[in-house]
């Protein structure tokens, strides 16, 4: 088994080489802007300390998103390019569960994730990327799919069944607003990469893998700015 996996769904950037089963060299680092011009050069730096051509890999993986409009561009269009020019195949990762896997990683075996819970990530424009997740002790499971929330609908549905456990940047972003109950919290990612790793050499053996032209970003909004109003109207509510 021989993958390679990007990720550039958010302000960090995630790039994986897994070289045999369970083993993987793994990069943590900035990616906002930096992603585009950063990517490349650091693909081939871990082909390169692997001694790998691109052409023995089996897959190319992308974390499809949701995510940073620019950001999934990236990823979609860097696995898109390496995957037509080597003859590969490639495998779309949900990037909200690679923020629930490393939650799982940092629980260290607390069986607290083998119940429902919730991925919330940053949108930007007071919403939320969010989705619902279980993991059976063998592998996740999708129990609500990545979608865009505002926080009085999210609290709507904690309402009707609090989660067990919940994770991801808005917890930190929305600085106290957002509450879910009594859940175990990980607000923090401490290893993005080897999620990332984790995921691939998942999605690869279950398959089937895609041709390189099915490499699409999963969008959640068209409008990715507000309006000076909108700003102005947002910052008006937070105050008060």
């Amino acid at each position: 088994m021989k993958l390679l996996a990007l990720d550039t769904a958010t302000e960090h950037m995630a790039v994986a080489l897994v070289t045999a089963p369970g083993t993987a060299l793994t990069r943590n680092l900035p990616g906002g802007a930096a992603a585009s011009s950063q990517l490349i050069p650091q693909v081939l730096a871990l082909l390169a300390e692997a001694g790998l051509p691109l052409s023995v890999l089996d897959a190319v993986a992308f974390g499809q998103g949701p995510g940073a409009f620019t950001g999934l561009r990236t990823a979609v269009s860097v696995a898109q390019g390496l995957a037509f020019g080597a003859g590969l195949g490639v495998l779309p990762i949900d990037s909200l569960l690679l923020v629930a896997d490393d939650a799982l990683a940092q629980a260290a075996g607390d069986t607290v994730m083998h119940q429902p819970g919730w991925v919330l990530m940053d949108a930007r424009m007071d919403e939320i990327y969010a989705a619902r997740y279980q993991h059976d002790g063998r592998g996740w499971h999708v129990l609500t799919a990545p979608a865009l929330y505002d926080l009085t609908t999210l609290h709507t549905l904690w309402a009707a069944e609090a989660p067990a456990w919940a994770c991801g940047s808005a917890l930190t972003a929305f600085d106290g607003r957002l509450a879910p109950g009594t859940a175990r919290c990980w607000p923090h990612i401490a290893d993005r990469a080897a999620a990332l790793a984790r995921l691939a050499e998942a999605a690869l053996q279950v398959g089937p893998l895609l041709p390189a032209e099915a490499a699409l970003p999963l969008y959640l909004r068209d409008k990715v700015a507000l309006t000076t109003a909108e700003r102005e109207a947002a910052r008006r509510a937070s105050a008060a």
